[in-house]
């Protein structure tokens, strides 16, 4: 009884080890499963730090140094640092010259020199004997971003006709585009003091305008006419004529106004002329009927006495 009762004990014993052994590692996956769950993968969390730029691959970047055979000089990088600046001081300038246009005579000067830094890139005197500035910075890709920045300020600097009013070396601004901008001030600031009464306006102002026109007249013909100077005669005129309902009779209109009088009364003229012709030759055809009526009468007379 004894012996079956501690038979009984050790079967148990072996009963409940092999169930521990059964459970251990269903908990330790079960763990497993639940760790995996609240915490992502390794390789999960390297993307993550990735894309939040704090990671592994933040850290890549092209070589910052180039064989020697292809490094860039210092004086051209210097050449490239002036010519970023002055690319901007000329975007400035047109931007903030924009309106009123005053674009010619407010940035020629950053313009020239822009001009003049990007002569000194294209020039062969810069740069090492084997490798110059233009072959490094100008002509060693295929963007060509130095020459599609330079292009587009020259084509609006063209655009405008700015040499038209400058000097030939681009320093300063030419004597009649000096005066013209005087004159233009001068009529601005009449307009200014008499724009309450546009009949006083009319008839005080008239002199300051019709100088202006005729500089400007001047100007065209000489053909030195640039943007700033053909915006700022637009605005005038069609301040007089539109907002102040001025009018001034231009010389070169007083031909063409004879011109059209005469065309104008040459109808009149040839309908009275032709009109009198058509009465004096009645009157010389009537004229010999009479005569020769008188002749007849005076035979008959002669016939009776």
């Amino acid at each position: 009884m004894g012996g079956f009762t501690l038979c009984g004990r050790v079967l148990c014993l072996l009963l409940w080890g092999s169930a521990l052994a059964l459970i251990g590692p269903l908990n330790l996956s079960v763990l497993a499963a639940e760790s995996s769950q609240t915490k992502p993968p390794s390789f999960l969390l390297l993307r993550e730090k990735g894309l939040d730029g704090l990671g592994y691959f933040s850290s890549l970047s092209l070589a910052a140094k180039f064989p020697e055979d292809l490094e860039i000089t210092e004086d051209c990088l210097k050449l490239l640092h002036v010519f970023g600046q002055r690319y901007v001081d000329v975007v400035n300038c047109l931007v903030s010259s924009a309106r009123p246009v005053e674009v010619c005579q407010n940035c020629y000067g950053a313009y020239s020199s822009f001009n003049e830094t990007y002569s000194n890139i294209t020039s062969d005197t810069m740069g090492t004997k084997n490798n110059s500035c233009q072959e490094s910075l100008m002509q060693s890709d295929r963007l060509m971003l130095l020459y599609s920045l330079y292009s587009s300020l020259h084509d609006i600097w063209e655009s405008a006709d700015c040499t038209s009013c400058l000097t030939k070396d681009h320093k300063s601004l030419l004597n009649s585009t000096l005066n013209f901008i005087s004159s233009h001030n001068s009529t601005l600031s009449c307009f200014e003091k008499y724009q309450g009464n546009h009949s006083e306006l009319c008839t005080e102002c008239k002199v300051t305008y019709k100088r202006l026109n005729e500089l400007y007249s001047n100007l065209e013909k000489n053909w030195s006419l640039c943007i700033d100077i053909e915006d700022a005669m637009n605005v005038t005129r069609r301040l007089w004529s539109k907002n102040f309902d001025c009018s001034v009779l231009r010389e070169e209109a007083v031909p063409v106004i004879a011109v059209s009088s005469f065309m104008l009364f040459l109808p009149v003229i040839f309908y009275l002329s032709n009109f009198l012709h058509s009465e004096q030759k009645k009157r010389k055809l009537i004229h010999p009927k009479r005569a020769k009526s008188n002749h007849s009468l005076m035979n008959i007379q002669d016939k009776f006495s």
